[in-house]
């Protein structure tokens, strides 16, 4: 248990996207703490203006090692777990202070219930019951290791020159591959395609960024410098996309299918079919083609989470917007191989002129949506074959309808919308396998028994179904409890199952949202300079159960989480899902699939010191700056060795330590980045166009 107290006259930042940052200060006090004895250490920093042409680093004014004594009450089941689980690997590299003082009264209590030393280990998942991706894809990534130690080397920081500028991703921007490809004819150009050795430039800011208009306001407005782009200004200005307003770009809610508001487009769903009952039977949906993904950002006020996703292509920056909005959205296609995603975990599937021919080649890519639609979900397809009769609309309405009948989606309604002026048909999945057995003509067919539907991670598409699980224990035969109830109770499947940690998973489940609940409430939200007002857009990069996202919504923190299973960790996103929130599959060895400034908050629990074994880390960090908005928090929980690394680095990028923590061999960091860049340039020859 630890305290550290803000400066009482914190600033709070300006709501209209102010540059000027919190002005923060820590006590030099000393605390009791008679279970965890260490040194806590805080930087104050000076107030600045900080701007995109700022090379200024928050100026050191203090060091001060805090220690606490606070009473244990009782041994709950989650601390046994959590001492029983404790690795012994660890062992402290320096001497406990020992020192006892009063705690000073004018500090809030606020304790980091679970530090690093307490917190559940993963035990080996080599032969145990929980596979990961990369062993399920037989995806093995060579080494990136560095060779050169992480403490003596001196870094030197450079800017991407690449075609795409403030706005590469290297595993979509990489044309010495793209130029390679043999075919376009899937969409290949807008896979991933990443380079052989992952980038460690920095990528640049554009000209005049400034820091994100805060949620809720930025889902109708954002600051046109942050995304200088027109063209779907110009292209769907009609629709209600997007229009440029003085310096905003903004967002009156409409979309292709819905120029006069997402708002009335959902209840007309709604309405058409009340079983869908957004945001308690429906919670976790996904959008494909999503646009500036409006869809989902007014699904919020329905209490569904949506994951939006669309290609990086001809729809300029439509993702961009979206995370900019505040509005969860990631980059992706369907094209030739699985979507990130396990089977059978969205609760609906909507497509609004999407732009997907899901009806060639054998409904090949309806089929990937059959596999990531859980047993008895829905699909929302409102586009123009649905309700017009000309030839070409005729004639894909009539393969639809072959393709849906051969899959045994039953066509449950076609509703018109009639001040949108359009229709949506919506089809139901079964939920069980008597119309797959009584089928006359087996096409498409079943997938084989060794075709795991939950094996994504670089797999290529498969024009086949998986049978429905129709007995009681496995997962997809019972629809999940309703939302909110299916966020804390664990799930009936995985009740006879071993859990990450050793014990059985439905205990482990519990005690891992116990903790996360206890160290957000006690020490997140008050202990570590965070102004959680400025932030939205957040990902957990190593989640596990997601108890990290479920306590951040049970504390009603205005935010979302994208929650990131590692494909070398055991597979637990099916249960993420599960419980009502969302996350995709990934290697970290690689960079993701957003536009630079994402994300407001990153947090990795104990995933550094994995990935320094098998990665070059400083890619890793190059990444983490990448999709890290200026002003935005990583916060890190890992061994002691680790931390020192990384908090070196943040150094080296100018980026503000707000709190660093260490006891036993384990550590603590919450850094924020500036908005320094470094004046040196670096060419990437695969994103030259």
């Amino acid at each position: 248990m630890r305290n550290v107290k803000p400066s009482t006259d914190e600033k709070e930042k300006e709501s209209d996207g102010s540059l000027n940052s919190e002005s923060k200060e820590t006590s030099n006090d000393q605390i009791h703490d008679d279970e965890l004895e260490g040194s806590m250490e805080t930087l104050d920093e000076k107030e600045s203006d900080k701007s995109a042409n700022d090379k200024k680093l928050g100026t050191e004014k203090g060091k001060g090692e805090v220690t606490q004594q606070d009473e244990m009450v009782g041994e709950t089941e989650e601390e046994k777990i959590k001492k029983n689980l404790h690795s012994e690997t660890t062992q402290s590299t320096g001497g406990s202070n020992t020192e006892s003082h009063e705690n000073n009264p004018a500090l809030k209590e606020v304790s980091i219930t679970g530090t690093p030393s307490e917190t559940l280990i993963e035990t080996s998942t080599e032969n145990g019951t929980w596979s990961t991706q990369a062993a399920e894809s037989q995806h093995e990534k060579e080494s990136q290791k560095s060779s050169v130690s992480i403490d003596s080397r001196t870094y030197d920081w450079k800017l991407c020159n690449t075609t795409t500028g403030s706005e590469y991703i290297p595993c979509l921007d990489n044309w010495q591959a793209i130029r390679k490809l043999q075919s376009i004819r899937h969409y290949e150009h807008r896979e991933r395609h990443c380079p052989d050795e992952a980038t460690t430039c920095l990528v640049s800011l554009p000209e005049g960024y400034r820091s994100p208009i805060r949620w809720p306001k930025s889902r109708e407005m954002i600051w046109y410098n942050n995304a200088p782009h027109t063209k779907l200004v110009v292209d769907k200005g009609h629709q209600n996309w997007v229009k440029v307003t003085g310096k905003y770009l903004t967002f009156p809610g409409g979309g292709t299918q819905f120029k006069h508001g997402a708002l009335h487009y959902i209840e007309f769903i709604q309405k058409s079919l009340p079983k869908i009952a957004w945001g308690k039977r429906s919670r976790v949906i996904l959008d494909v083609g999503c646009g500036v993904a409006s869809f989902g950002g007014y699904l919020f006020e329905k209490d569904v989470l949506t994951m939006s996703f669309a290609p990086k292509d001809v729809h300029e920056a439509q993702v961009q917007f979206a995370l900019e909005r505040g509005i969860p959205a990631t980059l992706g296609v369907m094209g030739t191989v699985r979507l990130p995603y396990p089977g059978s975990v969205f609760d609906l599937v909507h497509c609004a002129r999407c732009r997907v021919p899901w009806h060639i080649e054998g409904g090949k890519l309806l089929l990937e949506l059959n596999r990531v639609l859980r047993p008895g979900g829905h699909f929302v397809w409102s586009a123009t074959p649905v309700y017009q009769k000309d030839p070409e609309d005729v004639e894909i309405w009539k393969a639809m309808g072959e393709i849906t009948k051969s899959m045994c989606w039953d066509l449950v309604v076609i509703a018109k919308d009639k001040l949108n002026g359009v229709a949506a048909a919506i089809y139901r999945k079964p939920t069980d396998n008597e119309c797959y057995n009584n089928r006359i003509k087996h096409e498409p067919p079943m997938c084989s028994e060794s075709d795991d539907p939950n094996t994504a991670w670089n797999v290529s598409l498969q024009a086949c179904m998986h049978k429905v699980p129709v007995d009681a224990s496995e997962r997809g035969s019972i629809w999940p409890e309703q939302w909110p109830l299916r966020l804390e109770k664990p799930p009936y499947w995985i009740d006879s199952q071993a859990g990450v940690y050793g014990r059985a998973a439905s205990v482990e489940f519990t005690a891992d949202y116990k903790h996360w609940k206890n160290v957000i409430s006690h020490s997140y939200l008050n202990g570590m300079g965070i102004n959680w007002s400025s932030v939205r857009n957040v990902m957990d990069m190593k989640a596990v159960y997601g108890g990290f996202a479920a306590a951040l919504r049970a504390l009603k923190v205005n935010v979302w989480v994208m929650n990131v299973v590692p494909i070398d960790s055991p597979d637990t996103l099916p249960i993420i899902y599960e419980r009502g929130l969302f996350g995709i599959y990934h290697d970290w060895c690689e960079s993701l699939n957003t536009y630079p400034r994402s994300y407001d908050l990153l947090h990795a629990d104990s995933i550094f010191s994995t990935l320094k074994e098998k990665c070059n880390i400083l890619a890793v960090i190059a990444e983490v700056d990448r999709i890290l908005r200026p002003e935005g928090y990583l916060v890190i929980r890992d061994n002691v060795e680790t931390i020192g690394e990384i908090e070196s680095m943040a150094k080296s990028l100018h980026w503000d330590i707000q709190l660093t923590y260490s006891k036993n061999g384990e550590g603590f960091l919450c850094i924020q980045k500036t908005f320094w860049r470094p004046t040196k340039v670096e060419t990437v020859a695969s994103a030259i166009a």
